[in-house]
């Protein structure tokens, strides 16, 4: 039989590394399922519930194997249902290649069932590379560049496949005019900065007396080198949300995340340094950084079009983390004054004696706190955690102390909803021996997460390590927009679009095969997640969570409070447990012994 375009797209994908796709069934690439089937299902095909789903699993492997991740998707609404996940990857500079359907050629332009002008469309989500397949012979080009640039510039490309090119005999590229032939392989291009440049970076970082540090995702990888010249600059490290993974967080000197969802021992880093390093991460918020007449800044990412960016660096490296920081340690100096490195670490042990009062602050039934507080020394050496957008991240930012090998992520830049389950499919097909935790809100279950759990319940057998815990917090609430409705914008919690409904959720689990435990009393929290991580199969941990428990940032300004104040005031249906949870939260960083004053 004659090799076909759809059959060469997967034989091409295959010769890549492709070993799983990630999608949903359509007349679209009716095309490419055939071809699937003639190829013995390689690449896999890993069928989700939904094409945006499809896209979340995609970004996870991504995320979590660091290799390309690779979804397809049917003509109209399917590849419109990828976007939400496409735009996830993007933005967290994550690479994934779509491939999609099209209508027939001879259809284009007329208005016929499913057309939509996917150039148009895609161009803004897969700026980097688009294209569209109107003759075999281009192939293979179009698709070694889709995933060579996205390899390379770690972002979402896209390839159209119209429905009747997906059915003509594969012919390659001839060495004739107008044709372009294509090769495999990703080369690893390593920019240096000039010794110029590292000597500018040396002097103001020699020049500082309370440096502070700030890694993203970008340095991971380059662990060593950041505890290596935190060490020699006396420096405390903050983490971008998603660099949280990039160091453990139990070296005594990091300050945790920063940011609205971070730490006090960040906030105050921050706010009283004098010499600011950023490595890999491009941290959106500037208000969290120093202030712009307070500290000499130096910037190092691998990418030139994202340095300079947030705020008023002195200097600029452009290179690899690891590689730049290796180049500039010999430059710098070893402070020999430690009473900034001291005081950092003083914040970080009284931070953490503050998590663990608020985590026993009584709630009505269960404090979210507490949920994730019991967690974090539980956790496997080797497990990968994934956290939905909502109230979860914020406790997953503060409350999770991570250990070395331990990997985590989410939605950092998107801020989307619903990715949290879908992710850690895609992280046990990217490492099926590896435990995985999904921390998840009543909110993104309901839209999306339960329907993941189906996709759960049909592959978790082939999973070597099966566990898969899924924790939801059943708040029956909104929770992360009521505060923000809150302490933003000064209105009370309105139950109409706040209040959802209650779901059986560890019984859903239950009925699909699944471990299902549901918990509404605190004394229950630490069993059920002993229990969750040692089930023989995935397993959904429900815990009935009190909303009105604050997610208060550590920094919280006095317009913020203002603002909270007045939408109670304007008859908040939660009003008095708010005051009353608010106030004992708050109340646990100012207890003795919390390192402000006198044990």
């Amino acid at each position: 039989m004659a090799e076909l375009v759809s059959d060469h797209v997967l034989k091409r994908l295959r010769e890549w590394g492709v070993d799983r796709v990630f999608s949903y069934a359509g007349d679209g690439i009716n095309g490419l399922l055939a071809a699937w089937e003639r190829a013995d299902d390689r690449p896999r095909f890993i069928q989700s519930r939904h094409e945006e789903l499809a896209a979340f699993e995609a970004t996870g492997y991504a995320k979590f194997s660091g290799r390309v991740g690779v979804c397809a998707a049917t003509s109209g609404p399917g590849a419109i249902h990828l976007l939400n996940g496409l735009y996830d990857a993007k933005l967290d500079h994550v690479p994934v290649v779509a491939i999609l359907g099209q209508t027939a050629r001879s259809a284009m332009g007329g208005s016929y069932q499913q057309e939509v002008d996917l150039m148009s469309l895609y161009k803004d989500v897969a700026s980097d590379y688009l294209q569209m397949v109107t003759v075999p012979e281009q192939l293979p080009n179009v698709l070694d560049r889709a995933i060579r640039i996205a390899a390379s510039r770690r972002t979402v490309t896209a390839v159209i496949i119209p429905a009747d090119v997906q059915d003509l005999e594969y012919s390659p590229p001839e060495h004739e005019f107008k044709m372009v032939p294509s090769s495999l392989g990703l080369p690893s291009p390593r920019s240096t900065p000039s010794p110029e440049g590292l000597a500018e970076a040396a002097e103001i970082l020699n020049s500082g007396e309370r440096v502070a540090m700030l890694v993203g995702q970008g340095a991971r990888g380059a662990a060593d080198a950041v505890v290596e010249m935190a060490d020699r600059l006396g420096a405390g490290v903050a983490k971008a949300l998603l660099g949280k993974d990039v160091l453990p967080d139990d070296l005594p000197f990091v300050t945790g995340s920063i940011g609205l969802l971070g730490t006090r021992p960040s906030y105050e880093m921050m706010r009283d340094c004098d010499t600011l390093l950023v490595v890999g991460s491009s941290f959106p918020y500037s208000q969290f950084l120093p202030e712009f007449d307070q500290a000499r800044a130096v910037q190092i990412d691998i990418d030139p079009t994202m340095v300079g960016m947030r705020y008023p660096f002195e200097c600029n490296l452009v290179g690899d983390s690891a590689q730049t920081l290796r180049m500039l340690l010999p430059l710098v100096e070893r402070k020999t004054d430690r009473s900034w490195r001291e005081k950092v670490e003083d914040g970080v042990a009284r931070w953490r004696r503050v998590l663990e009062r608020r985590a026993h602050v009584d709630a009505d039934p269960v404090n979210p706190e507490r949920v994730f507080h019991e967690l974090s020394p539980l956790l496997p050496d080797d497990v990968m955690v994934t956290a939905d957008s909502g109230s979860a991240a914020n406790w997953y930012a503060r409350h999770l102390v991570f250990r070395e090998g331990m990997r985590g992520t989410l939605s950092g830049t998107l801020a989307t909803m619903c990715p949290g389950v879908p992710y850690a499919t895609g992280a046990k097909f990217a490492h099926p021996d590896r435990p995985v935790v999904a921390l998840v809100g009543d909110g993104a279950m309901q839209m999306s997460g339960i329907n993941e759990l189906i996709t759960i319940g049909h592959y978790w057998r082939e999973w070597e390590d099966p566990r898969v815990v899924v924790a939801v917090l059943n708040n029956r609430d909104l929770n992360q927009v009521t505060w923000e409705l809150r302490a933003m914008g000064g209105a009370p919690q309105f139950l109409p679009s706040q209040r959802i409904p209650d779901f059986p959720y560890a019984g859903f689990a239950e009925s699909i095969g699944l471990r299902g435990i549901k918990v509404d009393d605190p004394s229950d929290v630490r069993d059920a997640w002993q229990r969750a991580l040692s089930a023989d199969r995935p397993c959904v941990v429900e815990f009935v969570t009190d909303p009105a428990v604050p997610p208060i940032p550590p920094h919280a300004t006095l317009d913020q409070m203002e603002s909270v104040a007045k939408a109670l005031a304007k008859g908040d249906p939660e009003a008095w447990s708010v005051v009353k949870r608010g106030v004992v939260s708050k109340a646990q960083e100012f207890l003795p012994g919390d390192g402000r004053g006198g044990r």
